[in-house]
């Protein structure tokens, strides 16, 4: 069931080979490109100075690339100066600010309200006392009330060791409470949730390729063979990739020495290069099962095509998203930067995983990623690769057909179960997640109290009781106008908006008690509790428990 949603923005921004801090230098060697250059002078001093309007020089230059990155692949891009900076952020792993997850909660006359999700732990924020739930209501003496994202960023982000000040109202509590916080460096985990399913079976989810992503790794799975840990389900899902390096060094972690992780081929002698496996790898030998779907990408890419050149592990989900090109980043004289694709890569085998494309046609593109995908939903794993031309069949280690030209195949495909109408405008609507945060308002502290040092204990054992999903429906139909009467379930989406049955609630009354509870855990804890409690209603990890036999041969193999 599509709960686990991420949101897939910008493969183009989250690529396999980024090298950051490069300036463009004297790249123009031959008679024509010095021509062209002289053209596209020409023709920008011409439009500036002779326009009969004034032109904005800036904006006219920004077009002008845009527009000549357009004609190349689809993730050849230009990222401005206040995107770089996010983008870097990003990928370093680190921001300097307070340290809280929030949410902008609807107000009156439509002015949001800033609230705390979570304090990071041992962050700033944490330190002073600041909790899930606390509205922020002033910021260094002025109103808070009727903030945007962009303004959160400028007034709460800021160099390491200056203040702000902050006035928070308290669910629960009469008077306002003010705090001084210091801002410090942040980390951003990379590494969504790390446990065991069983007494033998680790579980980890890597959200991108940063540049502490393999060290995140590690110290994961340390933490899990210290636990018992003797195989592991590694979920990429929705990971679209980063850092190229950080992709080989973790499936460095799962391969002998020797193997062959990607190999990149480009035009000039620079962009051509292999990586292979150099031994020791905290994991080499024992079971592993992946996880990948449409939303894998790039880096991603790169760990799942050689596992599975290589039988090293087995392939669960859906057809990755098929970004086999390597983009350089440039920097430009004002903070912004192009991202040029250099290379190709290539999985061990031999395959290149990019889904084809044509120069200038990007709509056209992402229309062939999505009709890849319903190909899949009608077609058998036998019939996809019986039918795929010769050329694009390549072969594992193990001397089993492998598909090129689009993504890496999964194994297993596992479609996503699809959501009822019912929980649809559950979900879609927030109507859960809203009803969560106002229940917590009221219920809070002592709820907090009882269970804020008892995480797994929670996980394990907390049921949400039938009377609090009563009052999450006895409160979508004061808020919401969603209604639910006596009937069989809904087959039909309901002709007079959220006009529900009790079929329809039954049906869906232990899915819609997992998201209550998964929604409790992420604000009284964080969002890594979301993951075990959903693990129940996974359908794509329910089929990848089933095969452990295989798994385990191919460890076996290796």
């Amino acid at each position: 069931m599509k709960l686990r949603s991420f949101m897939f923005t910008g493969v183009g921004i989250a690529t396999a080979g980024i090298v950051l801090g490069m300036r463009v230098g004297p790249l123009f060697s031959s008679g024509d490109d010095m021509r062209s250059l002289k053209k596209l002078e020409d023709a920008y001093l011409m439009i500036t100075q002779r326009y009969v309007e004034d032109v904005d020089a800036s904006e006219l230059t920004e077009a002008a690339i845009r527009a000549m990155l357009v004609q190349l692949d689809p993730h050849s891009v230009y990222i401005d100066p206040e995107r770089m900076k996010a983008v870097n952020e990003e990928f370093d792993a680190g921001y300097e600010g307070i340290g809280i997850s929030y949410e902008l909660i609807p107000g009156p006359e439509q002015q949001d309200t800033l609230a705390v999700l979570n304090p990071i732990p041992g962050g700033p924020s944490d330190d002073v006392g600041i909790l899930s739930g606390d509205r922020i209501i002033e910021i260094n003496d002025s109103t808070s009330i009727g903030i945007d994202s962009e303004e959160v960023k400028q007034r709460l982000k800021g160099p390491k060791g200056t203040t702000v000040n902050v006035t928070v109202r308290r669910p629960g509590y009469a008077d306002l409470l003010p705090f001084t916080i210091r801002r410090d460096k942040i980390p951003l985990y990379t590494l969504d949730a790390s446990y065991m399913l069983d007494d033998e079976t680790g579980y980890i989810r890597l959200n991108r390729f940063a540049r502490t992503s393999h060290q995140e790794f590690r110290d994961a799975l340390a933490g899990l063979q210290q636990k018992g840990m003797k195989r592991l389900v590694f979920d990429m899902r929705g990971n679209v990739g980063g850092y190229m390096d950080q992709a080989v060094y973790i499936a460095d972690d799962f391969l002998p020495a020797g193997e062959l992780i990607v190999s990149a081929k480009g035009r000039l002698p620079e962009t051509r290069e292999t990586h292979n496996a150099r031994g020791g790898g905290v994991f080499e030998t024992q079971p592993l099962i992946v996880l990948v779907d449409e939303n894998s990408a790039s880096a991603t890419e790169i760990v799942a095509g050689a596992l599975q050149d290589h039988d090293r592990a087995v392939i669960v989900g859906r057809r990755t998203f098929g970004k086999g090109l390597v983009q350089k980043q440039y920097k430009l004289n004002d903070g912004s930067a192009l991202r040029v694709t250099i290379s190709r890569y290539y999985t061990p085998s031999g395959r290149l995983i990019q889904t084809p494309y044509q120069s200038g046609d990007r709509e056209g593109y992402y229309e062939g990623k999505h009709d890849l995908q319903v190909e899949d939903s009608h077609t058998t794993l036998a019939e996809l690769i019986d039918h795929a031309p010769d050329s694009l069949k390549y072969h594992t280690d193990g001397g089993r057909v492998v598909l090129g030209g689009g993504g890496i195949l999964p194994d297993y495909i596992v479609e996503p179960d699809t959501l009822s109408y019912f929980m649809q405008a559950i979900v879609g609507r927030q109507i859960a997640t809203t009803f969560v945060r106002d229940w917590l308002d009221r219920k809070g502290p002592e709820f907090k109290e009882r269970w804020k040092d008892h995480a797994d204990e929670f996980v394990a054992s907390f049921d949400i009781p039938d009377a609090l999903i009563d009052e999450l429906l006895e409160f979508a139909e004061s808020k919401y106008d969603l209604t639910v009467t006596a009937g069989e379930r809904t087959v039909a989406k309901p002709a007079e908006g959220l006009r529900f049955t009790t079929g329809d609630v039954a049906a869906d009354r232990h899915l819609l008690a997992v998201v209550m509870k998964g929604r409790i855990a992420t604000r009284i804890y964080d969002r890594s509790y979301w993951y075990p409690i959903y693990d129940e209603m996974d359908s794509v990890l329910q089929v990848a428990n089933g095969l452990w036999n295989e798994a385990e041969n191919m460890a076996v193999m290796n």
